[in-house]
């Protein structure tokens, strides 16, 4: 498991969970198989992406919707070497992605949630064995009112001093997408200041509190001065991509097997633009979803696009040869909605590209 140091000059010589993360290899695996589509298209983009993943506990058989367990967290560790996996810093990524500097294939990173015991009892101990980096986003409400089931601030300060990159996820686990803008800039102020206080610094990496975020979210981390912000959408980042709406892959007991953890960790970007609609919190709903990629990546013929809450392949409306209009069957349920598209990408990988969007109350 190695960084990422060393590595530009030589790549640069020619050379939550949802049933829809998963649905679409059971409909089109065997014709994607043998599509075997050129990736000289999209070499651009796939030299200079990364894969990150997503946990908050572990071996808390009670919570198997944001726990693995032991044994699958072991088996992962297991695969990143088996599979030749380059287990890098998230910081490094965060600055190649900025920089759109070369990545090592099959770089992936590794980020936990939310700051829960199981992660200094059990995950770092197997961590800290093999030297593997990892990145911890806390809550600060929480450790500082010593909530069970919640790490110490000296179990925090004893991460960060052994090299863990220590991000924020705000003070109270604020739903951002939904909260008034000054409540939203209080919050943010206040887990920076403890901070500060505690372990003598501000994280320069957020992430979003369940994934929500909406454009005037974005821009309110943006100027707090964060480099870069993740959500939890399936997905791969990649060199241009929103550096505050990063994707993670997450997982847990139910989506949580080596071969998932295989299959995500090779996944190759799906590069989309001129997404709509912009923002994430909905009006629109359904919302008129759509999306254009660059012409020369292939494989489109077989992209699949499933929303979260509907079991077949959305509809899918092709407007020419960059654009596509993705269709639901119905409006998406109040809450947090997603919708994940792949396409073949060839040798058994995938591109991959997914959005979570935020429905309100009553809506």
């Amino acid at each position: 498991m190695g960084r990422l140091s060393g590595y530009a000059s030589e790549l640069a010589k020619p050379a939550l969970t949802t049933v829809g993360d998963f649905a679409f290899l059971c409909v089109s695996v065997l014709s994607a198989w043998s599509a075997q589509p050129s990736q000289a298209g999209a070499a651009d983009a796939d030299a200079k992406s990364a894969v990150v993943f997503m946990y908050h506990r572990f071996g808390e058989q009670k919570y198997p919707t944001t726990s693995v367990t032991l044994g699958q967290f072991e088996a992962h560790l297991a695969e990143a070497d088996a599979s030749g996996f380059t287990v890098a810093p998230l910081p490094e990524i965060v600055s190649a992605l900025k920089r759109r500097q070369p990545i090592p294939d099959r770089t992936i990173a590794l980020t936990i949630d939310d700051a829960f015991t199981s992660v200094y009892d059990e995950a770092w101990p197997r961590l800290r064995a093999r030297g593997t980096p990892f990145t911890l986003f806390v809550s600060t409400d929480a450790i500082d009112r010593s909530a069970p089931g919640y790490m110490t601030w000296d179990q925090i300060r004893e991460l960060a001093q052994w090299g863990a990159t220590i991000g924020s996820q705000t003070a109270s686990r604020l739903h951002m997408a939904t909260a008034a803008p000054e409540k939203i800039v209080a919050d943010l102020s206040k887990s920076m200041r403890r901070f500060k206080e505690e372990i003598g610094f501000v994280p320069t990496l957020f992430a979003y509190p369940y994934g929500e975020f909406s454009i005037a979210t974005k821009e309110a981390v943006e100027r707090a001065g964060f480099e870069a912000a993740f959500g939890q959408h399936s997905g791969v980042a990649f060199g241009g991509i929103d550096m505050f709406a990063l994707p993670r892959f997450t997982l847990n007991e139910k989506y949580g097997d080596v071969e998932r953890f295989r299959m995500a960790g090779r996944a190759l970007p799906l590069p989309v633009s001129d997404l709509t609609p912009e923002d994430t919190l909905i009006t629109d709903n359904p919302p008129p979803f759509g999306f254009s990629i660059r012409e020369e990546v292939s494989g489109l013929r077989a992209l699949s696009c499933f929303y979260s809450h509907e079991t077949e392949k959305a509809e899918m409306i092709r407007l020419g040869p960059q654009r596509f209009e993705v269709r639901a069957k119905s409006p998406l349920p109040s809450g947090r909605g997603r919708i994940n598209c792949t396409a073949p990408a060839g040798k058994k990988r995938w591109r991959w590209f997914g959005i979570q969007f935020i429905v309100p109350a009553g809506s």
